[in-house]
């Protein structure tokens, strides 16, 4: 039979928690402002593409028009809208990021969780098996995959790559995580009680490492935005129009450090990349209150 009253209590626990986290929002405008900004790309990048035409031709008439009510950000080189640019380019880079950010904490933490808890000959192995990553240089660990792969990424397959270089740090820092809080009164009592090491893994510890884990999310988000723009700005993949490390490289190219009239194509996708990097250290400050208690303050 269905345990009724159980999906109720979960379903009133998560309404609850729901609540809160909107509550801490209204409370704090800077995070506030934060989960504005977020918000505002996931939507651009979910429904942007499908509202804003992107021309692809070439109308050498238009270059690097000043921005105007007809072109927002103005023109690129070959004369199209560099915001239809922008906007067909977030959802791709944003699409990466996530994936990116769930695949390397995915792994991280079935690693590091493994590795501390179970210890003994599993924590040697694997450990030994992230040090050997750690000491590898990790972006040009990236320009050596990508270059040799020599073809059209999906971002399923970008962002299986990009994971590669960022678990094992991550999962040396939950395996720390783990060792801490084992050491606890709490979890010494929940042995002494003779509950099961299911109990004591997913009842007493994985709780406590949900908030460092959420944190770590978000940082590997950012992370991962730097590292596919940055591939693409120095050309290590297939060239591709509207993604804004290439709108970077192109803007240079066409001499935007000494050109007044490229600046605006320059800008534009740098100022999108800091932005939505603002957006989320802000959104961090959040995050931070709801899962620290010693910072929550009453509204």
């Amino acid at each position: 039979m269905i345990n009724v009253s159980k999906y109720k209590r979960l379903l009133s626990s998560t309404i609850t928690n729901i609540k809160f986290f909107f509550k801490v929002l209204r409370r704090n405008r800077v995070s506030f402002a934060g989960f504005l900004i977020v918000l505002a790309f996931i939507i651009m990048a979910a429904i942007g593409p499908e509202i804003v035409q992107y021309e692809r031709g070439v109308d050498i008439r238009k270059r690097f028009l000043p921005p105007s009510w007809e072109h927002p950000l103005g023109t690129d080189y070959a004369g199209r809208d560099t915001f239809a640019q922008i906007v067909h380019g977030s959802r791709e880079v944003l699409i990466v990021a996530f994936l990116t950010a769930a695949f390397t904490t995915t792994v991280a933490f079935v690693i590091g969780i493994a590795s501390g808890f179970i210890g003994g000959k599993v924590d040697v192995v694997m450990m030994t098996f992230a040090d050997i990553f750690l000491t590898i240089p990790s972006f040009p660990l990236l320009l050596i995959i990508v270059t040799s792969l020599r073809k059209i990424l999906s971002p399923i397959e970008m962002a299986a790559i990009l994971s590669i270089v960022g678990w094992p740090a991550l999962a040396r820092a939950i395996r720390s995580q783990v060792l801490s809080i084992k050491e606890r009164e709490f979890i010494e009592s929940a042995v002494c009680l003779g509950l099961s090491k299911t109990h004591i893994l997913f009842g007493e510890i994985l709780p406590n490492l949900l908030p460092y884990i959420f944190m770590n999310l978000i940082l590997s988000v950012i992370g991962a935005i730097y590292s596919q723009v940055g591939l693409y700005f120095i050309g290590a993949l297939p060239f591709n129009a509207t993604n804004w490390g290439v709108m970077i490289q192109a803007a240079l190219n066409q001499g935007a450090l000494v050109n007044p009239r490229v600046w605006w194509y320059l800008l534009s996708p740098l100022a999108c990349i800091i932005l939505i990097q603002t957006g989320f250290i802000l959104f961090m400050h959040a995050l931070e209150e709801i899962f620290n208690p010693r910072l929550r303050t009453e509204a």
